[in-house]
This record gives structure tokens, sequence and C-alpha cells, in this order.
């Protein structure tokens, strides 16, 4: 389960990751092409290089249409994707200040805890995600300018959430595991990877 729970870990942050360098690069060229469709509409191009400005503007040189929508639907499903990561390697925030002092039997079963607390907020997140996922696949709205299903972006983000969900949860069950025999299966919180 161990091994299964980890690769399913990678495998959705990977993917995240790769949504998230489309997204840079989609974005990196519609500012590039916003300001050079900008420029080509300066007085310079409007009088002494008309035809060539033209040109470059009738292939299209401009912002692409339709990146905020991509951008926004993509951002959210990377989020839920670096999720069950995060949740396998205890790499959510902490703040360990008073704690790093008590005794490691209590600080498992403090990581237990709140492990078990985040796991049922992860599982609260996920359940209303799939609350939006429906409204949104029966009313059929679309983007504006692309006109994908809004549907799609809450799909995506809630695959990668279901993923979350399970991660969390093995990652409660080792967290208490390792509270009641006193061995760590999982990371400490503290170290972070």
């Amino acid at each position: 389960m161990r091994s299964i729970v980890h690769a399913l870990a990678r495998v959705t942050a990977l993917l995240g990751g790769f949504v998230l360098l489309a997204l840079i690069l989609l974005t990196t060229l519609s500012i590039i092409g916003r300001s050079v469709n900008k420029v080509l509409h300066a007085d310079f191009f409007d009088t002494a290089l008309t035809g060539f400005s033209q040109f470059l503007l009738d292939l299209g040189v401009g912002e692409i249409n339709g990146s905020y929508e991509l951008l926004e639907a993509g951002v959210a499903f990377a989020i839920f994707s670096f999720l069950p990561i995060c949740q396998l390697h205890g790499s959510h925030a902490t703040v360990d200040i008073f704690t790093a002092a008590l005794p490691g039997g209590f600080n498992r079963w403090l990581a237990a805890f709140w492990e078990v607390v985040l796991t049922a907020v992860v599982i609260l997140l996920i359940w209303r995600l799939f609350g939006g996922l429906e409204r949104y696949y029966g009313n059929g709205e679309t983007t504006l300018f692309l006109q994908f299903p809004v549907w799609w972006a809450y799909a995506c983000s809630f695959a990668a959430g279901v993923v979350a969900c399970i991660v969390a949860v093995y990652c409660a069950i080792a967290r208490l595991s390792g509270a009641l025999t006193g061995r760590d299966t999982l990371p400490n919180q503290s170290e972070g990877h």
C-alpha cells in the first residue's frame, strides 16, 4: 500500500508540475504577444512600417485569447495536485517552537491528532469541490472566451483531490499507528522534505 500511495502522490505532483510549466509558458507568450501587439500599434509602426506591422498583426500577434481562463483552471489543478505530496512528506507549514522540546511520544500523538484534523479538512474540501462539480456540470456554464465547460476544471481538480484524500487517510492511519507503536513510518512534520 505504501508504494502505491507514494506513486500516486508523485505522479499527481508531476502532473501538477507539468501543468504549471505549461501555464508559465502560456502566460509568458501571452504577455510577449500583448507587448509586441502594443508596439505594432505605436505611431512609428502605423506610419513608417504600416505594411510590416499589418502583416504581423494579421498573423495574430497579440495576447493569447483565453489565457486567463486556462491559468485559473490550471492553477487550481496544480494546487490540488501538490496536496498529496505535501501531505505525504509533512511539508505543510508548521510551528513547532514549543513542541520541539517535548518528548517524542507526545509529539507523535500531537502529529497524529493534527494529521487526522488535516485529513478531515481535505475530505471536506474535496466533498465541497464535488458539490461545485455537480452544480457546474448540471447548469452547463462555459467560460467566456474559450467556451469550454467550467466543470472540466472542477473535474480535473477533483481527480487530484481524490488522490489527496487517499494520501491523507493513509497518512492519518500511519501517524496514528506511529503514535501507538512508537515507530514513525512517515517523516516527522518538522523534518519536511
